[in-house]
């Protein structure tokens, strides 16, 4: 009797990686530098960001960080960040995650709660029930929040917007915000972290982009085991080799 041939067997689940932090905390940098490494392992990456990452988002990108919706207030700003978050995740974010892919994300949910719920006010529970509709299931399995105090972050944002050239160099619409505003964003993303040890991880971030680049794979490596490669074990000497 013929042997029936083994049903294909689906592809294993992708990985799903967010980075979050305030204004100028390196994210998009640490976030390219991860994906580069994971690249070299063999590993297939997906980058993206929010808002963003597809072409309806990025439109809905485009008219929020110009501040065509701040008149309307926070609560206008977050059903717009999840009409936006609505489609990535749709198109986007499963798609890549249902066939084995590593997804890694600039911002997701986490900087809704943080920028319209903690900075902006609006209430926990209605930001939930919109995180539920925007996302289901589709929750990520490491956040790193790259922490830095707020007057260092805008400094940063300053001077990257300078070295972008002319025409870039005004401020986008939450970078604009009072000191205040990132002072109560800053606790809001380290709340969260407090509140989700499990997922969340606080990188400091106002060491060189070298030292927070070793302290994320360090987490990732603990996080995540075998997703990194192995790193080399370093070489050390004793005190009486060093005298």
């Amino acid at each position: 009797m013929t042997a029936r041939p083994a049903p294909p067997q689906a592809p294993p689940p992708g990985l799903f990686i967010t980075f979050e932090g305030g204004e100028g905390a390196g994210k998009s940098t640490q976030l390219a530098r991860l994906a580069r490494t994971l690249r070299e392992a063999g590993r297939t990456v997906v980058t993206t960001r929010e808002p963003g990452g597809t072409e309806r988002a990025e439109e809905i990108r485009a008219a929020l960080l110009s501040g065509i919706a701040k008149p309307y207030g926070p609560f206008a700003e977050a059903l717009l960040f999840a009409a936006a978050r609505i489609d990535h995740v749709d198109r986007l974010i499963r798609p890549a995650l249902r066939v084995g892919e590593i997804v890694l994300c600039d911002r997701f949910a986490d900087s809704t709660r943080a920028y319209q719920g903690a900075a902006g006010g609006v209430d926990p529970g209605t930001l939930r029930a919109l995180e539920r509709a925007a996302v289901g299931g589709t929750r990520p399995d490491l956040t790193l929040i790259l922490d830095l105090p707020p007057e260092s972050g805008l400094a940063r944002a300053r001077a990257r917007a300078a070295e972008a050239g002319a025409g870039a160099d005004a401020p986008d619409r939450f970078e604009a915000e009072a000191l205040a505003f990132h002072a109560r964003l800053r606790a809001g993303f380290l709340s969260i972290a407090e509140a989700e040890p499990a997922r969340c991880a606080v990188i400091d971030a106002g060491a060189g982009p070298d030292a927070v680049e070793a302290a994320i794979r360090a987490v990732v490596a603990a996080r995540l085991p075998g997703l990194l490669p192995a790193e080399p074990a370093p070489e050390t000497a004793s005190r009486d080799d060093a005298a």
